[in-house]
């Protein structure tokens, strides 16, 4: 025994952390969702974990403020990303000479919040972002492409999803038409909580930034409006004529007609004006993403248009819009409400089982499997035949190969598939063509 006092291990809360199989599921979804953005022509991009607080907070605000890891090193003032499209603005300034616009990218990374771990909610976890900058005037038809790009992602993992739209410039240009520019944010981080609290609540917070109960009926009139576009519209375009409120209207208009020349699938999206984002960067176009028939689990997904984020960091005038998955959220989801394959395949393909006097001959086989493209391990080393087989279940690989004395004297191998208990020998050529 000794002294040494041991240390109890222990993971922070909220911080993501996976088994090595549930690991492999997740890697198999993001591996999935590139090639989707690939084949929508998004480049990939990678940009650090950590940034200049002055850059981070540029253009930040409400409740995510409170939110953010900050802390100092030597004399730099430092925050971890809350999301991925600040870096993105602050990459596309400092690289504005070099990249070619519109510049369409997409990232997948870690980042941080800290706020309160609880079900679906951390506080480290992954993004999953697919964004375009353009120059001067970036076309409405880039927010139906980033809105439609979540049909062929959620499709590739196996799932049907239902896209909720609105433009923020509607409730923008309502508070406007009511003298409330100066409460703005607080208003519409009032109109995000609509779906977490009850009315009477909101009725109350409305009422302390200083809306009439007229105001107060006008504007749930807006946010309570849900439909194709042409319902929306009937039902909210009269409510003011401000100059911002109509220009919120046009947009989405337009949007809608990218999306139907786009061939989004009916049923798939819906205009919901209740929806306006977090962020405060966001100014036009905005959407969030639920898995179809499953909306009680929340939004795993959203974006927007940001006209002037850019604008934190460069003399010119460029604008973007992005749409964001919350694939670590989805994947949690997914693994909870039991939507998962079991993906069995993702990990060893072939288990080897050798004897005493076959352990090298199992050596060589593995490696000349490997060099071949396969997944294959030795197994159950230094256990009995039935523990080897055993194990091979436990681990669910679906091949097992038998290497005995008679195979290595013949050069034949025994094949056993382990779903329907077939059992085969072959030649090492023969071997190959099956495991195919």
């Amino acid at each position: 025994m000794t002294d040494k006092k041991l240390v109890t291990p222990r993971k922070l809360q909220g911080f993501w952390e996976l088994m090595p199989n549930e690991e492999m599921m997740f890697e198999n979804m993001l591996s999935k969702l590139k090639v989707v953005f690939e084949n929508n022509c998004f480049l990939p991009l990678d940009t650090p974990v950590a940034e200049y607080s002055d850059i981070l907070l540029a253009k930040s605000g409400g409740d995510l403020d409170k939110e953010i890891y900050r802390f100092t090193k030597g004399n730099n003032d430092i925050c971890l990303r809350y999301d991925l499209t600040v870096p993105l603005a602050r990459f596309v300034a400092m690289n504005y000479n070099v990249l070619e616009f519109p510049f369409k990218r997409f990232q997948i990374g870690k980042v941080y919040r800290g706020e309160r771990p609880q079900k679906g909610r951390f506080r480290e976890f992954y993004q999953c972002d697919a964004d375009v900058i353009g120059i001067e005037n970036l076309p409405l038809s880039y927010d139906a492409e980033c809105i439609k790009l979540y049909e062929p992602c959620f499709n590739a993992i196996g799932l049907d999803c239902v896209i909720e739209i609105s433009n923020r410039k509607i409730l923008a240009g309502f508070f406007e038409s009511l003298n409330k520019q100066d409460k703005m944010i607080d208003l519409m981080i009032v109109v995000d909580k609509i779906d977490k609290l009850p009315k009477e609540e909101i009725f109350v917070m409305l009422k302390d930034l200083g809306l009439t109960e007229v105001d107060i009926e006008n504007l749930f009139a807006i946010i309570s409006t849900k439909g194709n576009f042409q319902e929306i519209k009937e039902k909210i375009e009269k409510i003011t004529d401000n100059v911002e409120y109509q220009n919120g209207i046009k947009e989405l208009e337009t949007v809608d007609k990218y999306l139907k020349l786009m061939n989004m699938k009916d049923g798939s999206f819906l205009y919901n004006l209740a929806i306006v984002r977090g962020h405060n960067y966001y100014t036009g176009t905005v959407f969030e993403a639920y898995i179809k028939g499953k909306r009680s689990l929340g939004a795993i997904g959203g974006g927007g248009r940001y006209d002037n984020l850019c604008g934190n960091f460069i003399d010119q005038n460029m604008q973007g819009v992005g749409m964001s998955i919350g694939i670590t959220r989805l994947f949690d989801i997914l693994r909870s409400e039991n939507m998962f394959d079991n993906c069995q395949n993702l990990g060893t393909m072939v288990g080897i089982i050798t004897f005493d006097e076959t352990f090298d001959a199992g050596i060589r086989l593995m490696a000349s499997l490997r060099n071949d493209g396969f997944k294959a391990d030795r197994i159950g080393e230094g256990k009995s035949f039935k523990a080897k087989m055993k194990e091979a279940n436990r681990r669910n690989i679906p091949f097992v190969i038998i290497l005995g004395e008679d195979e290595v004297k013949n050069q034949t191998y025994t094949l056993k598939v382990m779903q329907t208990g077939e059992q085969m020998t072959l030649t090492y050529d023969d071997l190959k063509k099956k495991l195919k």
